[in-house]
């Protein structure tokens, strides 16, 4: 066979980290019933409201091309919203619709950044990071956060990895994994290092509306820089419509220019009933959006009690996202082999931190996407487990 493109074959250099999921999914389908907390899928389906006109749109004929970026009502309503929710003055030119949150960073990237530049980002980082810097040509280099500080990135740091390869800054606020919200501190230490260092920054913000401590606050909103900043954002968690694929870019005019023509050759922009039912979506308002949330944010409330009573486990502060970041050191186990061990002899599946980088070792990630009884029990099995390790 001719030989692969050397790009494809370094994607995933270093592997990706997912053997207990794959694992997991062996064990459920030759019957084995397994509590699985590993990856962040909503356990409700997409409003049925919402499909209806998804597929009113589809039978009444707007089923041919769409709009490369998204209709001018579809971009309207993203910049409406946008505008609200920031205080930040955006209009439809700077909106480009794409095929879901993960294209979104893909097309920032790749109207950022040349071959060879370097791209920063926070570790722990969620684990499509790396190989999406790779697609578009530059070096992936992580930059350690602190578990003692919560995983919050310092701009100290960040400077030191920024040499003079350095483009652009990916960051992800409320974090996956590690449900980390950042400050406002972090947020205007992480502007100073790409006013200094003249870098793009792609914020991640598809967790926007699962913020539990307080309002969310996007970079774009720090003075100064919604010039530089290309904000990433998504139905998927938002709105249960993961499997819509459906996002949007927010940036300058000429880089959403840019986007279109990329569109132009990649994708061909997303279906127009899909962008239809989006459009329907967005119009349900924040009530609707509290209410798909909300249950993260309870179950979040539940877990953080249940490990209040316990030593043998710690727990990262969690300010937003669908997920908890558990400290399992203690046992003398890695991340890697906790999860292992958990999954083999107590049918229950967590993330390892290692999956999202080094500076997540020793630690597990919790998605809180069973119902509240199968979460808490899967919990209780966990800590029950790791109090056995820790003795």
């Amino acid at each position: 066979m001719t030989r692969l493109s050397t790009r494809i074959q370094t994607l995933t250099a270093g592997g990706n980290g997912w053997a207990v999921y794959y694992r997991a999914r062996e064990m459920k389908a030759a019957g084995v019933p397994v509590l699985d907390l590993t990856i962040g899928e909503h356990d409700r389906r997409t409003d049925p409201a919402i499909l209806e006109v998804m597929d009113a749109s589809a039978r009444g004929g707007n089923t041919g091309y769409a709009h490369l970026t998204g209709s001018p009502a579809l971009r309207d309503t993203i910049a409406a919203r946008v505008a609200a929710r920031t205080g930040v003055p955006t209009t439809r030119d700077n909106v480009a619709v794409v095929p879901g949150g993960q294209f979104a960073l893909f097309a920032a990237l790749m109207a950022g950044i040349d071959p060879g530049d370097d791209v920063l980002f926070p570790d722990p980082y969620y684990t499509s990071y790396p190989g999406t810097v790779r697609s578009a040509g530059g070096r992936p280099v992580p930059v350690p956060a602190r578990p003692e500080d919560g995983f919050q990135p310092r701009a100290a740091d960040l400077l030191v990895a920024c040499t003079g390869a350095a483009r652009a800054l990916l960051i992800n606020s409320p974090n996956n994994p590690t449900g980390a919200v950042y400050s406002d501190a972090v947020l205007e230490g992480i502007a100073r290092v790409a006013r200094d260092r003249d870098l793009w920054v792609v914020s991640d913000e598809v967790y926007d509306t699962q913020c539990w401590t307080g309002p969310h606050r996007s970079l774009r909103s720090v003075p100064g820089m919604a010039e530089r900043v290309l904000v990433a954002g998504s139905m998927s968690k938002s709105h249960a419509m993961t499997g819509s694929r459906i996002g949007w870019l927010i940036g300058p005019e000429a880089v959403i220019a840019g986007v279109s023509a990329l569109a132009n050759t990649t994708t061909y922009g997303p279906p127009g009933y899909i962008q239809d039912a989006t459009l329907h979506a967005l119009t349900l308002g924040e009530g609707f959006e509290a209410g798909v949330a909300a249950p993260f944010r309870r179950r979040r409330d539940l877990c953080l009690a249940r490990i209040a009573g316990q030593q043998a486990v710690g727990v990262i502060p969690s300010g937003g996202a669908m997920y908890l970041m558990l400290d399992v050191r203690a046992t003398g186990l890695s991340g890697v082999n906790f999860a292992l061990q958990l999954l083999e002899t107590k049918h229950v599946a967590v993330m390892p931190g290692e999956s999202f980088g080094a500076a997540a070792a020793g630690h597990v990630r919790l998605a809180l996407t069973l119902p509240d009884d199968d979460l808490l029990a899967a919990l209780d099995t966990l800590l029950t487990f790791a109090q056995e390790l820790s003795r």
